[in-house]
């Protein structure tokens, strides 16, 4: 099987790199700088799951791409703000057989993709990991767990996630075939939107917020996000909730922050609009009210204005 990774950063370099590192055939399409150094120096990897040094990592630019035929597997690891041109990019790879597998957190890239490729291309998919690409490119695993869950949209991809499955075993993480993968990416997205929501709201780490006692406010926005789930008929399972939740309000020396975080302090471009906006339009369309994560989402577009004002 002929898989493209579209990127090479924390999460495309981590699952690809394991792929490789297992023998599958594997590209990643980068864009020239990233390539460059990529040829000359390859990828490494740093986990407690074992680190990988891989001196030949196969790799093409967008125009480079254009003559490299067409690929099995489209795995899409970018942020969210940069799928319109990765869906561009990659477009020449994606052919009559091709699978689509996006990796982002939310929904609403599904439209995009479905739009693009076809709903029967589109598989369902979300990882749960933590990463940090190194400014010299070198990945580095930051948890103990490193699970990518995907699965069929319709009876009609089953053989293909089977494929795919197949493809996947025996590369050095966690493989979970969901059976209804919109639910596990709605958990995912409720999890992750009450982190970002919370971190970046309070400019602080989840443990931070505990110990300020700022529990009830983690759990009122967890429970909004809940809400919103609930009434799109993608409740999350209660041992779901209940690890979620502790995850997210036990521990008072946990250093968790969401990379919304990360990228809001330094100034970039975020997920807001996506992972938080998105959220909260979901369910204002169903006549649900979310102040704490709106509350949230309007800190990080506030900060997002009061940047731009400063640099004109």
């Amino acid at each position: 099987m002929r898989i493209l990774i579209v990127g090479a950063g924390g999460i495309g370099g981590y699952y690809g790199g394991r792929l490789l590192e297992a023998g599958r055939d594997v590209t990643f399409l980068v864009r020239p700088a990233r390539a460059e150094k990529m040829r000359t120096t390859g990828l490494s990897i740093e986990s407690a799951s074992g680190a990988a040094r891989l001196s030949t990592t196969p790799v093409v630019t967008a125009a480079e791409l254009k003559t490299a035929g067409t690929f099995d597997l489209v795995v899409l690891t970018c942020k969210s703000y940069d799928l319109p041109v990765a869906v561009a990019d990659c477009g020449s790879a994606v052919g009559p057989g091709t699978v689509v597998l996006p990796l982002l957190n939310g929904m609403r890239q599904l439209d995009a993709l479905d739009a693009r490729f076809g709903a029967e291309a589109v598989l369902g998919g979300v990882c749960m990991i933590s990463t940090r690409l190194e400014d010299g490119g070198r990945i580095v695993h930051l948890s103990d767990f490193h699970r990518l869950t995907f699965g069929a949209r319709s009876p009609e991809q089953t053989e293909a996630v089977r494929a795919v499955a197949a493809e996947f075993q025996g590369a050095r993480f966690e493989t979970i075939v969901a059976p209804d993968v919109a639910l596990a990416m709605w958990e995912k997205w409720i999890f992750l939107a009450t982190l970002a929501g919370t971190t970046c709201l309070m400019r602080a780490a989840i443990g931070d917020v505990v110990r300020a006692g700022g529990t009830s406010c983690i759990a009122d926005m967890f429970g909004e996000c809940r809400a919103i789930a609930d009434a799109h008929d993608r409740s999350p399972s209660p041992a779901f909730a209940e690890l979620a939740l502790g995850r997210l309000t036990g521990p008072n020396d946990s250093t968790l922050i969401a990379s919304m975080l990360s990228d809001l302090e330094r100034g970039g471009p975020t997920e807001a609009e996506h992972i938080l906006g998105d959220l909260l339009a979901r369910g204002e369309a169903r006549g649900l009210k979310a102040p704490t994560l709106k509350a949230a989402l309007v800190a990080i577009r506030a900060q997002a204005e009061r940047a731009a004002r400063t640099k004109r």
